[in-house]
């Protein structure tokens, strides 16, 4: 008979004693690493901040690197998914001012809420100092007019190039600005350092009256294709109209954030990947409902961009398992109908018309896209025109060209192009 091998047990004692030493060692190399910073770390960031000035406000705002924040805070926070802004708001009005946390994050963090994940077992001592410090650097209301104040805003993490909303808020007055912030830690990662696309100037055509521009979105090709352009990719559903700050900023309120997945990649219009990709935040543990991929056009409208839209969600929602394995929902029209009322309710809308798009597809002919998809459609384009916050929505005007719910007409050309795209999808 073969012995069973012997297992070495500790007594139970000697256990619960290793288990103590173990954990108060822990505990202890918690505690050491957090020391105060020294006053004054905000001088670099001053010096490389992008400025604005604005009805008697400017400001002034950077991302720290990962080695600044651990200047500034102790920590490295970015570890527990918080981007710290620096902000420097001079207030050149009559008025005392206020900034609005929400408006810059609505998912803003508290300093206090930070300064937790920082905390130690058994450390109430350097709990508070931690406490006291994130209080101390973060940025407090208000600011008294002819005064300057600058501080730590805690967000959440934007890669490669951070869209800054700002709102300062006085008596029956609001000042709001829209920063592009470089983050420095993603400045040589191919994936974030690239720049959006531009069209050479003598290239772009402006259309001057929206008769001309609804042709010119008509002609615009029903979805995207795949890199050779051979096969039919997701349909092509939104058009935004606007100077790039606004139309990002109106989003950002909505709680959107430039989020591009490698399967992004996968779509191609005017022979290019998406210039930009913006991802609703999920709740927590659960995945973006809803994505919206944005191509530059080559044309403008009143010298405004033109952005090309391909609005979508995720098969399964914000209840899907992983992000990874995100397949276009075959309903687009209710993804896209939501990015036209979140446009709405970000005040920064001004104007809404539908367009002809690729056509009607109805749910017992559904068109099919990479990766499997297939969906079904009204065939309507959402034509979205933004302007510089606020607006109310009684401000909102509603052109007079398709209405919704109604079927888009699809012409003698658009049923061979489709027919062709559909043999392509095929091959």
């Amino acid at each position: 008979m073969i012995a069973a091998p012997r297992v070495r047990r500790w007594p139970a004692a000697q256990g619960l004693a290793m288990a103590a030493c173990l954990l108060l060692l822990l505990v202890l190399a918690g505690c050491s690493t957090w020391r105060r910073p020294a006053e004054g770390g905000d001088e670099p960031l001053r010096a490389r901040a992008v400025s604005m000035t604005k009805d008697g406000v400017t400001l002034s705002a950077t991302v720290p690197s990962k080695l600044e924040s651990h200047r500034l805070l102790g920590a490295n926070i970015g570890a527990v998914g918080v981007q710290p802004v620096w902000i420097e708001v001079h207030n050149g009005t009559a008025q005392s001012l206020a900034l609005l946390r929400t408006g810059t994050d609505p998912d803003y963090f508290s300093p206090l809420e930070v300064a937790w994940s920082l905390h130690g077992w058994f450390t109430g001592g350097t709990n508070a100092k931690i406490d006291d410090w994130f209080n101390h650097v973060g940025f407090r209301n208000p600011i008294p007019p002819g005064e300057s104040r600058s501080g730590i805003v805690f967000t959440n993490p934007a890669r490669g190039t951070k869209l800054l909303n700002v709102d300062l808020l006085g008596n029956q007055h609001l000042v709001v600005f829209t920063l592009f912030l470089r983050v420095p830690d993603d400045s040589g990662d191919p994936d974030f350092s690239r720049s959006l696309f531009t069209y050479p100037d003598p290239v772009a055509v402006d259309y001057q009256d929206l008769a001309s521009l609804r042709a010119a979105l008509e002609r615009l090709p029903c979805c995207a294709t795949d890199a050779s352009s051979q096969h039919s990719g997701d349909p092509l559903n939104g058009v935004a109209i606007g100077g790039l700050e606004d139309f990002g900023a109106a989003m950002v309120r909505r709680n959107y954030r430039r989020n591009q997945e490698p399967f992004d990649d996968a779509q191609y219009v005017f022979g290019r990947v998406p210039d930009a990709v913006l991802r609703k935040q999920g709740q927590a543990g659960m995945v973006s409902p809803n994505w919206i991929r944005a191509w530059l056009a080559p044309f403008r409208y009143e010298g405004q961009a033109v952005y090309v839209l391909q609005i979508g969600r995720p098969t399964g929602g914000r209840l899907l398992a992983a992000p990874a394995q995100s397949v276009l929902h075959e309903d687009v029209d209710e993804a896209r109908n939501m990015v036209v009322q979140d446009s709405i309710y970000s005040e920064g809308l001004e104007k809404l018309g539908f367009v002809a798009g690729g056509g009607p597809v109805s749910r017992q002919q559904e068109r099919s896209s990479l990766n499997g998809a297939k969906y079904f459609t009204d065939g309507l384009r959402a034509v979205m025109f933004f302007v510089t916050r606020p607006l109310s929505i009684s401000d909102l005007e509603i052109l007079d060209w398709v209405p919704l719910g109604k079927p888009a007409a699809t012409d003698a050309v658009g049923k061979d192009r489709h027919a062709a795209e559909d043999t392509a999808q095929t091959r």
